[in-house]
């Protein structure tokens, strides 16, 4: 048996805050872009919508957050 050397990508990405009123950051799930959050709730709310279940947003294998984690909300 060969395991693969690379784990696989978390399905969810969530990518760096962009300015607006408020500020928000886009999400994609499995590559593509599903709408934009404003907070963690909002993320959950799209995974569910996708059937995929989060039991920690904290874990690099459910989400991958780019430029900030999960309390980053706010543009630098």
């Amino acid at each position: 048996m060969t395991q693969n050397p690379r784990p696989s990508a978390p399905r969810i990405t969530v990518l760096p805050v962009q300015p607006g009123d408020p500020p928000f950051r886009v999400v994609e799930i499995d590559g593509e872009v599903i709408g934009s959050a404003t907070a963690m709730t909002d993320v959950l709310i799209a995974a569910a919508a996708a059937g995929i279940t989060v039991h920690d947003l904290d874990d690099p294998a459910t989400v991958r957050w780019v430029g900030g984690g999960k309390l980053s909300w706010k543009p630098h």
